[in-house]
């Protein structure tokens, strides 16, 4: 039997898309229900879709639900602490960015 691979697999193209039912987003990251239920009802992932038979995740959020399962796992955090922790990273992220984009537009010079 020759190998298959997920079709959500690491590697692949990550898209904005919908395209994850909870089952695939269970299924890819090795998590319960219940667990990215609870992610969600804490804002970590906002899924499409108004009930769990109707969410569909993105592969964005695949990424997310990775990272938050991770520091839960790692730092201990409940999912409130990962979501804060999360949002922290994020703009931690963003004013990266932003200092980058201002030090090429002033030159190392200019500092």
């Amino acid at each position: 039997m020759a190998d298959q691979k997920h079709p959500f697999a690491s590697g692949d193209l990550v898209t904005k898309t919908p395209e994850l039912t909870l089952d695939d987003l269970c299924e890819s990251c090795g998590l319960t229900k219940e667990l990215i239920t609870t992610y969600v009802s804490e804002g970590i992932v906002e899924p499409q879709g108004s009930d769990k038979m109707q969410w569909r995740f993105s592969r964005i959020h695949l990424i997310k639900v990775r990272r938050a399962s991770r520091l839960e796992r790692d730092l201990g955090l409940n999912a409130a602490g990962v979501a804060l922790a999360l949002d922290l990273m994020d703009e931690i992220e963003v004013l990266n960015r932003q200092l980058l984009q201002y030090e090429r537009h002033q030159g190392p010079d200019n500092l």
